[in-house]
């Protein structure tokens, strides 16, 4: 089964060509579109300072990464654990050109695309959003994905981020198994059982408690200013 990874890096400054370093790599796995948890996390001592306007992104100092291991003593790990998946990056030129100039630095001859999938979900955005703004932060406000604890970049936040986004631009959820036996096609998804009438009589109803009917009518209020009116609220007056 194909594997997917969103990877996102933060750096010393904005050119790798003007001798600017990878100072931190953070990536999330997806197999068959879920979160596996199986995520790689690297912090990583450069050759130069960090930029003073590099800093103020992500706030990552020098200080910090005084003990942090240099690039070519985590590379070969970095290496393994992405081979052959598809790698999932926001503005992939940025992240792809920094890492084969790493690779290059360190006597590697491949660069990522020879062994990895790129897919670039900046394009993603711009071929489904065309003539929006299509950055982390107001993809996150398109698709009601909470980012409040964003108040910096970070690589793996924003990877974690990212990989919602991804999922939101690309349609959610690809598929309900509606198998009786179990299993889908592929042999995975979720199944759906049948029940017999005295199992459904053993079931419990549970209601909803007051902070969670507020929470929902606060939802709703939001899709209230979003749209023409909330389906479900029209349909709850109309019953």
């Amino acid at each position: 089964m194909s594997r997917q990874i969103v990877l996102d890096t933060e750096t010393t400054g904005l050119e790798p060509e003007e001798g600017h370093n990878i100072i931190e790599i953070g990536c999330v796995e997806m197999v068959a579109r879920r979160l596996t948890g199986n995520n790689y996390h690297q912090y990583i001592l450069p050759d130069r300072e960090v930029d003073a306007e590099a800093m103020q992104v992500h706030g990552i100092t020098n200080e910090f990464l005084a003990d942090k291991p240099k690039f070519n003593v985590v590379m070969h790990e970095f290496i393994e654990y992405v081979r052959g998946a598809e790698l999932i990056i926001h503005n992939a030129s940025f992240d792809v050109g920094f890492i084969n100039k790493e690779f290059e630095r360190n006597g590697i001859k491949e660069r990522i695309e020879e062994f990895c999938t790129i897919t670039d979900s900046l394009a993603l955005a711009r071929k489904k959003h065309p003539g929006q703004k299509n950055n982390l932060d107001a993809l996150c406000r398109r698709y009601f994905i909470d980012n409040s604890h964003r108040e910096l970049h970070g690589a793996l936040l924003d990877s974690e981020i990212l990989a919602d986004v991804y999922l939101a631009i690309t349609g959610g959820q690809t598929a309900l198994s509606l198998s009786v036996d179990g299993q889908d096609e592929e042999g995975g998804g979720q199944r759906i059982r049948r029940l017999t009438p005295e199992q459904v009589s053993g079931l419990k109803v549970l209601k909803a408690r007051e902070d969670d009917l507020t929470e929902h009518e606060r939802f709703l209020d939001m899709l209230d200013k979003k749209s023409d009116g909330a389906v479900w609220r029209n349909l709850s007056q109309e019953s």
